[in-house]
């Protein structure tokens, strides 16, 4: 497995945000592109409040940046547009199981859907626990 990572002072790393893993992934569109159209970005495989997981075979370049469109799904129920960057990558390889894909960091994301990304994933966390 090769898991690139732009960052390499600890220092840098804040304290790890909870992540939630989507049963349904959400599609995610470049939101800036020269002819004004939308195109497919990929989809998102988990989320926080500081970034997401996007499922792809061919990862973009660590540090890339890009305009993207998010539908969050309910109970966030927003759709929003912000700045992302690429910060780790994992390719795929033969008899690994991890997912292949990229980390982006949100740049931009507003305060107010952060916030209930963070909420979503609290009560998501919480009922589970209570299910087991």
């Amino acid at each position: 497995m090769r898991l690139e990572n732009r960052h390499t002072e600890q220092s840098e790393f804040p304290k790890p945000d909870s992540r939630k893993r989507l049963s349904k992934p959400i599609t995610v569109l470049n939101a800036d592109n020269s002819n004004g159209h939308k195109t497919f970005f990929g989809y998102v495989k988990n989320i926080s409040r500081s970034g997401m997981m996007i499922g792809t075979t061919n990862p973009r370049e660590l540090g890339t940046k890009y305009r993207l469109e998010i539908p969050f799904p309910d109970p966030v129920n927003v759709t929003t547009v912000c700045d992302c960057e690429v910060v780790w990558t994992k390719v795929w390889e033969k008899g690994r199981c991890h997912d292949p894909g990229m980390g982006l960091r949100f740049l931009d994301l507003p305060t107010d859907v952060a916030a209930a990304i963070e909420d979503w994933i609290e009560r998501e966390t919480m009922a589970s626990m209570l299910l087991n």
